[in-house]
């Protein structure tokens, strides 16, 4: 069973969650050649205070 983790920034609304989840799951699916039922999709959120990026937080570099 094919687990798919994505982390990134909040995603602001659950319709875009959605289609995220959607699109990783039928991409994967054609891919394996398996039923959707078998993929799992994992939406990790992280606050800009959480990453850093060139050594500096996001949040900061967002002021």
């Amino acid at each position: 069973m094919p687990l798919i983790t994505i982390e990134g920034p909040k995603i602001n609304n659950i319709e875009n969650k959605r289609l995220l989840a959607k699109k990783l799951t039928e991409a994967a699916a054609e891919i394996y050649s398996m039923d959707k039922k078998h993929i799992v999709v994992v939406i990790k959120e992280n606050p800009p205070e959480n990453v850093a990026t060139a050594g500096e937080l996001i949040c900061d570099i967002k002021k």
